[in-house]
């Protein structure tokens, strides 16, 4: 029997099965027997689902792997009987065989099993079965070229039970061997979560939860399922999940990209789900070279075949490298480390076919990106993939052979030969690409043993010109990609099928078939939208790109706002348009910006979003608890309630409170408006009801939940002469063993005034209530002390009047002994400068709207009319004592609000009171410390200004001057004053004379503090101070009077490296005059002066040692004369020159090389040069000196040096070195090499040239441009010629040479005097005349117009027309003679000199030079 297979889902749990015949034996009872027929075709179908996608193996290639000849085979036994199951591997190296037990490794060291191994031949045994034991066990077999597995049910029947065949023996592997257990419900609570992670590529990651399960029974787990963007994960080599024990971790040892996204953990049983979410980030790691791109990710393989597969992949973010340009494939054979590259060029798709695999062999893919910078490091390899024929396992059939055995083997191994296939048919296309199609048909009926294979053939849609597509190597399987199309063409295609017998008819062709055109990146985003998440995320929310073109997802950018340091929020493609960004600074300020990518790359960014401050976005509070009865009088009822434990993000508002008669449903608002305070007076109750309360918080994001509704409360007045309850209690200064209780006094005080109070405790979850204090309090605050660390307590107040103890206060939250992290202590003292004494208190804690609250006595301090003063900055805050007495002594704390209980107290005894003022009152009564003492300077028009300078100064100092114990008026025309900033005071005399020799004095009261200076002037000391009042006396008077410089000379130097002398004229008229001399020698300047703006400029060009020297300006009238001089030399000129170095070095360009007649010069471009610049030339480490060799000079342009007929020692680096005292500028240019070979070649050229030109041929002078002549006159036209050696001379007469005769005499004498004689002239000689003088050097002509008239006619005017003079160049290479004892150069090739004009037609004799070229 026969039965014919179809293709089979895939199953990730099957391993390698590699027989090409699956044998399998089944058990011999009857029951089984009897449903054999009807489970083979699952059984088969198992085979085939498996063989179908083996190609997806889990670690090593195929070749030479371990494979099961004998399978596992499945078993049912009783009860505390024995069951051994057996298989048989082959593989070399010999494989490793372990056992597992429903995916779980088997602890064989337990002893309830065994297991034998010999010559390929595995057995386990498990002694005494139990039904604990009921499972799936699978044998796994490695080796180092790959691994296989098979696997078996054991199913443990209880004895009693009746003996029927195991209805899950014939089931799939991956169905489940139990019965439906029904469980119970299990409540799971999450005691710690995992948070976001935050991490580089390299790096690891951890999640780990921890939780409790109510009930918590041992056969009765739940399971733990992780999840990453909803894609389960299981162990693999890229992630590790364990969990037990109320605990579950998942590692990542090795984070890739491909690991980032939104991390969940599900919780699952019957009963439901517990689930929790965090996002793992993971940001490119270091490039193997800077601004190189990440590495690409998410590396997937499609329609693998015999021998090609397509690869695709995302590209990275580009936030700050350059644009990626392309893409390189790597590929690796499994069970190697050889990874080579498979393509040339880099590709700038994210889909590329990789060709020429070899079937049957398994590999590795893996891509990396490019850009201008360099390449990035890979991207995780892919999943191992097997280049196999994916219809290979749809020819399987199955046979009975009789008795209990079946066998799965190929079609084409039985039957009929000798025939041709028969036609395929289904031909369409599975995937277009923009150069490929990937074509699949069905196959057609075939029975033979011979081999099939198939032809493809193509063309366009509109031709029927079919081309066969795969020439070179048969098709064996019916998909095939048609590579090398044209973007955006149509084609159709069909199928020939063939074997040795022959070949079939074509198929039907497909339809139309287009490949896809390449459309660009997608558009950009639209609006961005960025709102509040927490206090460290934000929600971003855009719309998605008008013009998708296969969208892939979108890459999330962020910025601090101003900064435009832009960072990748996300390094993985995310494809919702909504993504929350964690790990932002509270309280900081961003902007978000959205690319989309497709396979093509990036979009240009999409607008930026609004700014928007980070912090927690505002929710409803939660709802108030703990409703309390504080007093009833018989019609109504004060309540009072906790606050919301957490307040939304805002100020808690409103309250509202409901009521109802206890047994009812309906609840009634009992107050409109509502109420801000949470002690709230129930009127118009009935006497002897009884109520429920419920209470709503309400902030600016609206209503909170109802609260929990209170006990039942009865209306009836309160009798009892006891206080009732206080309430409202609170908790400062929580430490390690003490706790400070805080509470408000009772509504209700009974029959009496409340004469005090006890506090009461006990530890959480107890009903042991200690008394705190045995004698009661008469303030409403304790310390409670002798608590035990890190326990929880809870507190309660009871009042006392005369009649006794009243009732207790509602019990507190849960309050644990244990101090603040960080936390810090109030400390107390005197401060040094003021005297004014301090606490101050620096916080652990400071969140967004936190605040210090000082009190006294644990009252808030709201009197600041005695001098007391609260000063904070960020985490300090300070309480000041201006004006302390003896009153105030006390506890005072501090508790700063939105934290976590952080308070501190200090308590001032009277002693340390009395201590404290006494040292404020040192400190504020001192002798006034003098910075400087009593001194003076002589001020414009000769006053006189005595000043001293104090430590410090109030606005209360008072001061006095004396001269010889004669006190100072500071009337006019004196002046007298002081500035608190700088602690100066100052008296101005106006008018210093002899009289005013002595003593001068300055006494000074500020507070209670003094302090007195004194300055004597007499003798010497006086003559020189009076002697400079009266010199400042009169120059004020000459400025004021006359024209005079308000500036004087100075030497300014420019940003262009221009120096100018720049002077400031001032009280000009217009018969002022200015002038300008250097060295006594007047300067007439090409721009006058400009006295209008009274800004005078002289600029002193090429400055240089040439231009130095003494300047002078002179400026005057009839009023009188100023004159301003500067030295331009030492300090002067040195600190120009120095300027100069320091802008033409920032200014200097690279070194560049020009060659001349003499050698190689290397020139330096700057803003100026000059020789008196710090400019350094160097040879490698060597510095030049300016010699006959190394001439070193410039222009105002550029620096040059230049190497004198070079040689081979003078290659190598040289460097030009500009040094200003501050920086030095270095530029480098290598000699060496092609540069030195071109270069050499170029001085040799020009050098040759300039010889050539220094020896050829010229005519020194004596000839006119043009003659005029009577007619039978004789004309000699003569000059001189040079050259070396002698030149020829020929003429032409109007283009033709001119040939010697009777009439025309041609002459050279003495190789340098050339003439030509014109015997009777007639008006035939009229024309143009040239001389063309000439030797191997070349030469040059020159043109003469002659101009013949007849006797009595009027001379004409001769103009010539032509170039007086032409240079003729070189003829043949120029030849330098070498002199004996020169060293021979260092080798180049010679370049060419310019090929000559060629010759005018008729040109006299020609130069006897020999040619160029043999």
């Amino acid at each position: 029997m026969s039965v014919w297979l179809k293709r089979g889902k895939y199953n990730h749990e099957y391993h390698h099965k590699q027989s090409r015949y699956v044998v399998k034996e089944y058990s011999s009872s009857e029951a089984m027997e009897d449903r054999y027929e009807h489970k083979i075709h699952t059984r088969i179908q198992d085979v085939v689902r498996t063989k179908m996608l083996d190609k997806y193996v889990h670690e090593e290639p195929m070749i030479r792997g371990p494979k099961f000849l004998v399978r596992l085979r499945s078993h049912t036994v009783f009860e505390n009987t024995s069951v051994k199951i057996f298989c048989t591997v082959e593989g070399f190296p010999t494989p490793i065989v372990k056992w597992y037990k429903d995916d779980l490794i088997l602890d064989i060291s337990s002893g309830r099993y065994l297991t034998e191994s010999t010559g390929g031949i595995h057995s386990l045994e498990i002694l005494r079965c139990s039904t604990d034991d009921t499972a799936q066990y699978t044998a796994v077999a490695c080796n180092s070229h790959g691994q296989a597995s098979t696997q078996a049910s054991v199913i443990v029947k209880r004895f009693r039970e009746e003996d029927e065949s195991c209805p899950y023996a014939w089931l799939p592997f991956s169905a489940a061997m139990l019965p439906k257990i029904h469980y119970t419900k299990i409540s799971i609570t999450f005691l710690e979560k995992f948070g976001p992670v935050f991490a580089s590529e390299g790096g690891s990651a951890t999640l780990s939860a921890t939780m409790t399960l109510n009930p918590n029974l041992a056969n009765l787990q739940p399971e733990a399922q992780w999840y990453r963007d909803d894609t389960r994960l299981f162990n693999s080599k890229w992630v590790k999940i364990e969990t037990g024990r109320g605990v579950t971790t998942l590692s990542i040892p090795n984070l890739y990209k491909d690991d980032e996204g939104l991390y969940t953990l599900r919780m699952v049983t019957k009963g439901g789900t517990a689930e929790h979410s965090a996002f793992v980030s993971v940001a490119d790691g270091p490039p193997p070279v800077p601004a190189a791109p990440g590495a690409p990710m998410d590396i997937k393989i499609h329609d693998a075949n015999r021998d090609y597969v397509i690869v695709s992949w995302k590209p990275p973010n580009t936030t700050t490298e350059g644009p990626i340009l392309g893409y390189f494939v790597d590929k690796c054979e499994v069970g190697t480390e050889n990874w080579t590259q498979c393509n040339d060029h880099p590709i700038k798709i994210c889909k590329y076919p990789v060709s020429g695999l070899f079937e049957g062999h398994s590999y590795y893919f893996r891509v990396r990106a490019v850009n201008s910078h360099g390449i990035s490091k890979p991207s995780r390899m892919s999943d191992p993939i097997a280049a196999l024929d994916p219809t290979e396992f749809e020819r399987l059939h199955a046979k009975k052979l009789g008795g209990k055995l079946d066998v799965v083997s190929y079609h084409d191994e039985v039957e009929a030969e000798g025939k041709p296939p028969g036609v395929p048919s289904g031909i369409h296309a599975s995937e277009t690409d923009r150069t490929y199609v990937v074509l699949s048909w069905k196959a057609p009926a075939y029975s033979s043993k011979a081999p099939m294979w198939y032809y493809i053939e193509r063309s366009m849609a509109d031709s029927d010109a079919w081309q066969r597509v795969n020439t070179q190597v048969p098709i064996r399987s019916p998909r095939y990609a048609v590579f090398d199309l044209a973007e955006g063409k149509q084609y159709k295609f069909r199928v020939l099928s063939a074997n040795i017998y022959g070949t079939s008819e074509p198929s039907k062709p497909t339809g139309p078939i287009e490949t896809q055109e390449l459309k660009g990146v997608p558009s950009a985003p639209g609006q961005v939208i960025a709102t509040r998440e927490t206090d460290t995320s934000v929600l971003i929310q855009w719309a998605p790109p008008k013009e998708p073109n296969n969208l892939i997802g979108y890459y999330i950018d962020q910025c601090v706002k101003g900064s435009k340091d832009w960072t990748s929020a996300n390094h993985k493609p995310r494809k919702d348009t909504r993504f929350v960004v964690s790990g932002l600074t509270k309280g900081e300020t961003y902007v978000f910006r959205v690319q989309a990518i497709n396979e093509l790359g990036l979009s240009d960014e999409s607008q930026e979003s609004s700014p928007l401050t980070v912090k927690a976005a505002l929710t409803h509070p939660t709802a108030p608890y703990d409703i309390a009865l504080l007093n009833c009088d018989g019609h109504s009822m004060v309540l009072n309630w906790k606050k919301p434990l957490h307040s939304g993000g805002a100020k808690i508002k409103e309250y509202y409170v409901d009521k109802r008669r206890s047994g009812t449903t309906m609840w009634r608002e009992i107050h409109i408006p509502p109420i801000t305070e949470r002690l709230y007076k129930v009127e118009g109750l009935t006497e002897g009801a009884v109520y429920q309360f419920q209470v709503y918080a309400a902030n600016l994001a609206g209503l909170g939940p109802a609260s929990k509704h209170s006990a039942d409360y009865t209306c009836e007045a309160w009798t009892m002469p006891e206080p009732g309850p206080a309430y409202d209690l609170s908790f400062c200064e929580v430490r390690d063993s003490s706790v400070v209780v805080e509470w408000q006094k009772p509504v209700y005080t009974g029959s009496g005034s409340i004469t005090g109070y006890h506090v009461e405790y006990a530890k959480k979850g107890t009903s042991d209530w200690t008394t705190a204090n045995e004698k009661a309090v008469s303030h409403r605050f304790l310390k409670v002390t002798g608590l035990e660390v890190d326990t929880s307590y809870v507190f309660r107040v009871r009042a006392v009047n005369a009649a006794g103890v009243g009732m207790a206060s509602m019990a507190s939250d849960p309050v644990t002994a244990k101090a603040v992290a960080g936390s810090q202590e109030v400390s107390c003292g005197v401060d040094q400068k003021t005297g004014d004494i301090v606490m101050s208190f620096e916080s652990c804690q400071m969140n967004e709207g936190s605040q210090f609250v000082w009190k006294k006595d644990y009252k808030e301090i709201t009197d600041f009319s005695k001098g007391v003063v609260i000063k904070t900055e960020g985490n300090h805050s300070k309480l000041i004592f201006k004006n302390a007495d003896k009153e105030d002594f006390g506890t005072y704390s501090v508790s700063v609000t939105n934290t976590m209980g952080v308070s501190s107290s200090y308590t001032i005894t009277a002693e340390e009171l009395a201590k404290m003022l006494a040292l404020s009152y040192d400190i504020r009564h001192p002798i006034i410390p003098l910075k400087s003492e009593l001194a003076y300077k002589i001020l414009e028009r000769g006053r006189m200004r005595f000043w001293l300078q104090a430590e410090e100064i109030s606005s209360n100092v008072t001061y006095k001057f004396f001269a010889n114990n004669k006190e100072l008026s500071g009337a006019d025309p004196n002046k007298m004053g002081h500035d608190i900033s700088t602690g100066i005071i100052e008296f101005i005399m106006d008018h210093f004379t002899e009289e005013n020799e002595g003593t001068f004095t300055c006494q000074i009261t500020d507070g209670g503090g003094k302090a007195q200076s004194s300055l004597v002037l007499i003798g010497d000391a006086f003559k020189a101070a009076l002697a400079e009042a009266e010199f400042q006396r009169r120059e004020y008077i000459r400025v004021k009077e006359g024209p005079h410089f308000s500036e004087f000379l100075s030497l300014h130097i420019g940003d262009d490296c221009s120096v100018t002398l720049v002077c400031k004229v001032a009280n000009l008229k217009k018969e002022s005059e200015f002038h300008w001399y250097r060295e006594d020698t007047e300067i007439i300047p090409d721009v006058k002066p400009d006295l209008g703006s009274g800004v005078c400029k002289l600029p002193i060009k090429l400055f240089s040692l040439k231009t130095a020297g003494v300047y002078k300006a002179t400026i005057s009238d009839d009023r009188g004369k100023d004159m301003s001089q500067i030295d331009i030399s030492g300090k002067v000129f040195d600190d120009a020159i120095n300027k100069l170095n320091q802008l033409a070095g920032a200014s200097a360009a690279e070194l560049v090389i020009n060659c001349t007649a003499t050698g190689i010069q290397l020139q330096c471009h700057m803003k100026y040069y000059t020789s008196e610049m710090n400019i350094s030339w160097y040879h490698g480490e060597t510095k030049l000196p300016h010699s006959d060799k190394i001439v070193i000079g410039g222009t105002p342009a550029m620096a040059t040096m230049e190497v004198i007929e070079p040689v081979e020692k003078d290659k190598g680096m040289y460097s030009i070195v500009i040094t200003d005292p501050e920086n030095s500028h270095k530029r480098t240019l290598d000699l060496s090499g092609d540069v030195y070979e071109k270069a050499y070649a170029e001085f040799q050229k020009l050098k040759a040239e300039a010889y050539a030109e220094k020896n050829r041929g010229k005519v020194v002078g004596g000839l006119p441009d043009v003659v005029t002549i009577m007619e039978k006159k004789t004309l000699s036209l003569t000059c001189t010629v040079c050259g070396d050696p002698k030149p020829q001379v020929s003429w032409l007469k109007n283009g033709a040479e001119v040939e010697p005769d009777d009439q025309y005499v041609v002459s050279l004498d003495q190789g340098k005097f050339a003439s030509l004689t014109i015997k009777g002239v007639s008006m035939e000689d009229s024309g143009r005349y040239t001389m063309i003088v000439q030797n191997k050097f070349g030469g040059e002509s020159v043109d003469i117009v002659v101009s013949v008239y007849r006797h009595g006619e009027k001379i004409p005017e001769a103009k010539p027309t032509l170039t007086p003079k032409t240079i003729i160049p070189p003829k043949l290479p120029i030849e330098i003679p070498q002199p004996k004892t020169q060293a021979a150069p260092s080798p180049a090739p010679s370049a060419p000199s310019p090929a000559p004009p060629k010759a005018a037609p008729g040109r006299g004799m020609k130069s006897p030079t020999p040619t160029r070229r043999k």
